[in-house]
C-alpha cells in the first residue's frame, strides 16, 4: 500500500448538502489536508454521497478514521475508512462481448434465417 493511500480517507454517506468545503471543515481538526474531492455524477451534476480526504501525514488519517466513522455529518452517518487504489481492471463482465452470451448468438443467427435451439428466444 503506497503512502497516498495509506494518507488517504475515504468518506461514504455524504448528504446531498455536504460540499468540499464542509467536507474541508469537517476532516481539518485532524490534520493538515492535501486534497479534497467529492466525485461527481457527470449525468445528474450532484455528487455520489461519497468523497476523499487526503491528509499530509498518514496519522492525521488515521485519528480522522479513529474519530469520524460512525459519526454523524447533516444528520447522516458517515463510514469512513483508508480509500483503496482503484484496481483500473475491468469486469470480466464489461469486456464480454454480447454474442457470448449464448441467447445473442443464438438470437443473431435466427434473425439470419439459420434454425437454432428457439428455447428462451422470443419472436421479433
Amino acid at each position: 500500500m503506497s503512502n497516498i493511500t495509506k494518507r488517504t480517507v475515504y468518506v461514504g454517506g455524504l448528504h446531498d448538502e455536504v460540499d468540499r468545503k464542509v467536507l474541508e471543515a469537517a476532516f481539518l481538526p485532524f490534520g493538515d489536508l492535501k486534497t479534497v474531492e467529492i466525485p461527481v455524477d457527470m449525468k445528474t451534476g450532484q455528487h455520489r454521497g461519497f468523497g476523499f480526504v487526503e491528509f499530509m501525514e498518514i496519522e492525521d488519517a488515521e485519528a480522522a478514521i479513529d474519530n469520524m466513522h460512525d459519526a454523524e455529518l447533516f444528520g447522516r452517518t458517515l463510514r469512513v475508512n483508508i480509500a483503496r487504489a482503484p484496481s483500473n481492471k475491468p469486469s470480466t463482465e464489461s469486456n464480454r462481448p454480447i454474442w457470448a452470451d449464448d441467447f445473442f448468438y443464438r438470437k443473431k443467427l435466427q434473425d439470419e434465417g439459420m434454425e437454432v435451439d428457439d428455447a428462451g428466444l422470443e419472436e421479433s
